[in-house]
């Protein structure tokens, strides 16, 4: 069957996305699929997977990898995140690295070394450039001009500033291919999982810095019933000591409805359905420093 004009000038790709925690990978991804697919807050390590979100065009499709922010890595799951997000470099056909504008005109050498290794074509991505001036940008760029980007490119992933010339320029750059997914979805990941992210979102921001990295979220059964237009999820939130879970209950059980009531409406959202969220909390101690805990819970 011989392909149409359309389909034969088709480009298709993938695109990593890298950066040093909070510079806004996420909230990047999430403004240019327009819907959230991957969790944000103020803290860092946020992102703990790869996280795949799908782009069309007419004239392209996208697959967008977000990953954790790199850091130095402490314990086998953090040493999991630094992995997931490297590992990105080999699997694309182009890099976002992407800088937070606010955090001045540094240049990250040894992230930068490590970005650009193995030849992949990356472009310096300068997010948050809403929150600083002009300057400011032309003293990043300058800091980073010894340094072969393919292209430097501002943006603002909160307002969408600048964002269309971003994806017009990736486009360009991009192989002529296949549509890889169907048009209409946004990303590969179960619904499940992304359940699980958002209750573990609203944890990351409703409570006290300790207890978010020492958590992961499991969901244990999802029962659709249609009859009834509900959705019954049953998760389970692993802390690694009973003073966290003491306070992810909270007093008369707040903290943990509060969480719950959240996340429900997140879920709700995403599903188009009403959703009963059952939130039960288990302690496994220390597991972010077991091996085979962490892999247990799925970061492997």
């Amino acid at each position: 069957m011989n392909q149409s004009l359309g389909e034969q000038d088709l480009r298709s790709g993938f695109v990593g996305i890298i950066g040093r925690p909070n510079v806004g990978k996420s909230t990047l991804l999430n403004r240019i699929l327009g819907q959230k697919i991957s969790i944000t807050s103020n803290k860092p390590q946020t992102t703990r997977n790869r996280i795949l979100g799908i782009y069309n065009r007419p004239q392209a499709q996208i697959l967008f990898l977000d990953t954790p922010g790199v850091h130095q890595a402490r314990g086998p799951l953090h040493r999991y995140m630094v992995e997931q997000a490297l590992a990105t470099r080999g699997a694309s056909d182009l890099i976002f690295y992407l800088v937070d504008a606010t955090a001045g005109a540094v240049c990250d050498e040894d992230l930068v070394a490590r970005v650009l290794q193995g030849g992949r074509p990356a472009f310096l991505v300068i997010n948050k450039i809403d929150l600083v001036p002009k300057p400011v940008l032309l003293e990043i760029m300058a800091a980073h001009r010894e340094h072969t980007f393919a292209e430097i490119i501002p943006v603002s992933a909160e307002t969408g500033e600048n964002l269309e010339r971003l994806l017009e320029v990736t486009i360009g750059y991009l192989p002529k291919g296949p549509r890889y997914y169907p048009e209409d979805q946004v990303t590969d990941l179960p619904e499940r999982f992304i359940c699980a992210e958002f209750i573990r979102e609203k944890i990351m921001r409703l409570t006290r810095d300790e207890i978010p990295y020492g958590c992961a979220v499991v969901v244990e059964s999802f029962t659709e019933k249609p009859e009834k237009n509900l959705i019954h999820i049953e998760a389970t939130i692993q802390v690694e000591r009973e003073a966290h879970k003491r306070i992810l209950i909270g007093t008369r059980g707040s903290m943990i409805r509060r969480i719950g009531e959240d996340a429900r409406g997140a879920i709700e959202a995403m599903l188009g359905t009403r959703v009963y969220l059952e939130l039960f909390v288990r302690v496994r101690r220390n597991w972010t420093r077991d091996e085979y805990q962490v892999r247990d819970l799925g970061y492997e």
